[in-house]
């Protein structure tokens, strides 16, 4: 089984069902709350430029691609350079931002909102996090119905909660159920303790609202567990705190800025709470300290088992990831710990994370020169490192047809140098490239898929 965004699909599988005789409990009328919040629900029509993935299985035969990958190029074949998508959205203020899912709105050229009296507004992106999958929008305007936001602590598992979408584009269809358990974390993924339900979502939910019986906002829907790409009784909500707090963030600074500690860590079993003379199978167990960070500062080490967190009780590595995750850079922390079967606390002063979600570079910046085609951003410090460069910048689109496409400049490559310049950022790029004199031939240096490479392109 895998789990997957409401737009993604799915790998098959075959499920034994066990059916058992229960007492039917009376259906929650949920027909005045879907009546009182529809207003502020709104469907999403995205428009995408397609990936250079997605053009070359267009482009390129099967057969080919098997024998030749995705080098081949056929010219003579016109494929569309986007293609539409749809999801899900809601008013959080009232004068016209609104939260949805990063992936609803990822890689889109426009954006368009359509609300429940039919009206389509265009939407701007104002922000994007790829870890939570959260986004927000904006629209011109003020009066906005916004929601009501709901505590997610309070949130208890069992109570009814009611989803309001677009699934499959049938705009503001209404499917309720239960909340059947909280702090779920996907497939490995440590930045979302999910709600997980048993509520209907399928694609195009995707960015909706979860609401409670009192009809505020409690979740964020997001993905499905699914062995069809359909509802199959297992769906995911972001936390509503948690989203408001990313939409905070991309509001004021346009991207994300996480805590950071600077530890790995794992859930203790039986076998090693036996080890470790606990009585049961509790904490988050440190692997590994990395070194200079906040947490190797405070004297923690691989194999402290951090028992509480500020006071606060931990079972597993999800709950102290989840507090983690919520706390500040430059927040002061507590942790209980066991080291030699004694318990300690430690205080670490948390900084800020390597930023793995660089603020955009202005794309309407004019260069002087030759524009050459291309689409860059800067390199987070994550992704300098995992290359071992000192700087460069990451080519996001190429476009079809331009300079920088006829040089063979693919998405994804990882520009170092040109001529003899070296760059290592966005702005020497295009100081460099405005500099570029007609009919010259310019050597290109960068790094494809790890491996270095050197172009020649023609201006």
């Amino acid at each position: 089984m895998k789990s997957g965004y409401l737009q993604k699909g799915m790998y098959a599988a075959v499920f034994t069902m066990v059916a058992v005789q229960t007492q039917a409990a009376p259906a929650v009328d949920f027909s005045n709350l879907v009546e009182q919040v529809s207003p502020a629900v709104v469907s999403v029509n995205v428009v995408k430029k397609m990936t250079q993935e997605e053009i070359m299985q267009q482009q390129v035969p099967e057969i080919l691609r098997r024998f030749f990958g995705n080098q081949v190029i056929i010219p003579q074949q016109q494929v569309p350079q986007e293609k539409t998508a749809y999801g899900s959205a809601f008013f959080i203020s009232k004068d016209g931002y609104l939260l949805t899912n990063h992936h609803v709105v990822e890689n889109a050229s426009k954006v368009t909102i359509m609300m429940n009296d039919r009206r389509e507004l265009d939407a701007t992106v104002i922000g994007s996090d790829e870890r939570t999958d959260v986004a927000l929008l904006k629209v011109k305007g003020n009066q906005f119905p916004a929601l009501t936001t709901g505590n997610v602590d309070q949130l208890k598992v069992g109570e009814p909660v009611l989803a309001i979408g677009s699934p499959f584009g049938f705009d503001y269809s209404a499917s309720a159920g239960i909340v059947s358990a909280k702090m779920r974390n996907m497939m490995g993924e440590t930045s979302v303790p999910f709600i997980q339900t048993d509520v209907a979502l399928n694609p195009g939910n995707s960015g909706g609202p979860l609401f409670n019986q009192r009809g505020e906002v409690v979740g964020v829907n997001s993905r499905i567990f699914s062995g069809t790409g359909g509802y199959m009784g297992l769906s995911f909500s972001i936390p509503i705190d948690v989203a408001m707090d990313i939409a905070d963030q991309l509001k004021k600074n346009g991207k994300v800025t996480r805590s950071y500690l600077g530890v790995m860590m794992q859930d203790i079993d039986r076998n090693l709470a036996e080890s470790y003379n606990l009585p049961k199978p509790e904490g988050a167990l440190i692997t590994d300290v990395t070194p200079n960070s906040p947490a190797a500062k405070a004297g923690l080490k691989a194999g402290d088992i951090v028992l509480k967190y500020n006071g606060a009780a931990i079972s597993r590595t999800s709950e102290l990831l989840n507090y983690l995750n919520r706390s500040v850079p430059n927040q002061t922390i507590q942790l209980e710990i066991l080291r030699d079967d004694k318990t300690r606390n430690i205080s670490a002063t948390l900084t800020t994370a390597p930023d793995d979600t660089p603020a955009k570079v202005d794309q309407g910046a004019e260069s002087a020169g030759p524009k050459i085609g291309v689409a860059i951003r800067d390199l987070s410090p994550s992704e300098l490192a995992q290359l071992n460069i000192k700087g460069g910048v990451l080519i996001q689109d190429v476009m079809r047809g331009g300079v920088a496409s006829q040089a063979r400049i693919l998405p994804g490559d990882v520009i170092t140098q040109l001529n003899n310049t070296t760059i290592n950022n966005s702005k020497e790029f295009i100081k460099t490239v405005s500099g570029l004199k007609k009919d010259s031939i310019v050597r290109v240096s960068l790094i494809r898929e790890g491996q270095r490479a050197i172009l020649g392109m023609r201006i």
